[in-house]
């Protein structure tokens, strides 16, 4: 485990983070929202609101994705995905859903780097975004995608996202 450079839980609650919150609106798999914080803890970002019946920890279904990072990410829930981008906007953050809709920016076009805090919001795995949440939105992005679904689980289009979006960032 040392050759790895692990950090410890303070020291990595300690770091300096990336300027990127994850808004999770209305998740409704435990596991996917355990997968999200153990991406958010392994790119350290700022930290993961919560929203709606989105789970929160401590629970053992969030646990078994997570794997602890759920002690090491930062999080806030809020009743309603609007509060969390109100609050996110007051603090200077640009919001960016996941979402294919029109004019959405197609990941490898989009300049993550031009923003100095982003918020990023993944919508609930069937119906995307919440109708109260898509006019808040200043942008949106889209994973090109080539096969027939032209879908991805929401765990995995977090990695893909927010992976492009540090990359730029380091």
């Amino acid at each position: 485990m040392d050759e790895l450079n692990r950090k410890s839980i303070d020291e990595v609650k300690s770091a300096e983070k990336i300027p990127v919150v994850v808004v999770l609106d209305n998740i409704r798999s435990m596991h996917n929202v355990g997968s999200v914080f153990r991406t958010a803890d392994a790119f350290l970002l700022q930290s993961i609101y919560l929203c709606g019946y989105t789970a929160q920890p401590p629970h053992r279904d969030i646990q078994k994705t997570a794997l602890g990072a759920t002690e090491t990410v930062d999080w806030k829930y809020f009743k309603t995905g609007s509060e969390a981008v109100q609050s996110l906007r007051k603090e200077g953050y640009t919001i960016a859903g996941v979402e294919q809709v029109e004019n959405s920016i197609s990941l490898p076009d989009f300049k993550s780097n031009q923003y100095e805090r982003l918020a990023v919001i993944f919508g609930n795995e069937v119906s995307g975004i919440s109708n109260e949440i898509l006019p808040l939105c200043d942008c949106f992005i889209e994973i090109p995608q080539s096969g027939m679904k032209h879908s991805l689980n929401i765990s995995v289009a977090a990695g893909i996202v927010l992976w492009e979006i540090v990359r730029m960032r380091i």
